[in-house]
């Protein structure tokens, strides 16, 4: 008896763990695809309303059921296999792509507590994972042997490789401020009102306002939105990385899309924005982040039906020559501050 009550105190913890994992497996693939479909039919309204149309309205109320008809649509699709490609890297890249994005969700905390596994080097392993789906996207591009999707997958690379490193410099300097890469730390460290913010904590550096609409621009590039979609570029590459795919390996690459645009969306409210804490201070909770989220994306939503799409080569003469320069005199004088205060 007695040993078959140490086995249970033994096993339940382990089970415990493995049950919570079961359970924050299933919310964040809810949660994923959940803003997948519902921020397309987001995006369609804020189009529609910007441009003076309606949007979806035929499938339910306000058209709230076409997300679930488009993905019906795509699901029954036959999933057809083009002569001439590499076969294991085609079906290989989309399941690549929207892994990614899907692990990125795992270290995020929405709240207290509200995180399926929180880590120390957390923010590091965010950078990790994401840059991954940029071989995704490389692979399904080469895999196509498609003409349309090679230039494409050249033109991912290089765009990843110049807004990486701004963006990693404005977190080099955070971490000077910060002084940890878990995020849950560092929502603390800025709980209190929105003077507490890093994006207003201009003792640290006088250009963190300018360090959080770099970090901005990085993530509006390195999820390929408008004007920084060259790797797409329908006008020009027909469907970019995309061209070649159909039926859910085209859903899956667009699922990871739009989930990579909440990742950075999430990122940015919590690095810059206080995460889940009130502005005022006061009842601080995961709706806050929330709030805050949304909002970023209906700002990405609203730039990409507002601003034309710009040149590849504006597109790196934007990061080598000005946003690179800015980053790098942001870190200096955040190392010098800290340094002497």
């Amino acid at each position: 008896m007695l040993s078959y009550l140490n086995y249970l105190n033994d096993t339940m913890p382990c089970l415990m763990a493995i049950l919570r994992l079961i359970v924050c497996i299933v919310c964040i693939l809810a949660f994923v695809g959940l803003n997948a479909a519902y921020l397309v039919w987001l995006e369609r309204k804020l189009a529609g309303r910007i441009q003076r149309r309606i949007g979806p309205k035929e499938v339910g109320p306000f058209g709230l059921l076409q997300p679930l008809a488009d993905g019906i649509k795509l699901m029954t699709k036959q999933l057809f296999l083009p002569d001439g490609i590499d076969r294991i890297l085609y079906l290989l890249a989309p399941m690549l792509v929207m892994t990614t994005a899907f692990m990125c969700f795992v270290t995020i905390p929405f709240g207290e507590g509200l995180v399926a596994r929180e880590l120390d080097l957390g923010l590091l392993a965010i950078f990790a994972f994401a840059s991954i789906n940029v071989l995704g996207l490389l692979l399904g591009a080469w895999a196509s042997r498609n003409k349309y999707s090679m230039i494409s997958s050249a033109r991912v690379v290089s765009q990843n490789v110049a807004y990486e490193i701004p963006m990693l410099l404005v977190v080099a300097s955070l971490l000077m401020v910060t002084g940890t890469l878990n995020l849950h730390d560092i929502v603390a460290e800025q709980a209190g009102g929105f003077w507490n913010w890093n994006v207003l904590r201009l003792n640290a550096s006088p250009l963190m306002p300018v360090a959080f609409l770099i970090f901005f621009v990085c993530t509006l590039a390195e999820t390929n939105r408008t004007p920084f979609d060259l790797a797409e570029a329908e006008s020009e590459l027909v469907a970019g990385s995309f061209t070649e795919y159909g039926s859910m390996g085209f859903g899956l690459f667009f699922m990871g899309e739009y989930a990579n645009m909440v990742v950075g969306s999430t990122l940015i409210s919590i690095l810059f924005l206080g995460g889940w804490n009130c502005p005022f201070g006061i009842f601080p909770g995961p709706h806050w982040l929330f709030l805050k989220l949304y909002a970023l994306i209906s700002t990405v939503m609203w730039i990409r039906w507002t601003f034309p799409r710009t040149t590849f080569y504006g597109l790196l003469n934007l990061s080598w020559k000005v946003l690179i320069p800015i980053a790098l005199v942001n870190l200096l004088i955040t190392g010098a501050l800290v340094k002497v205060f």
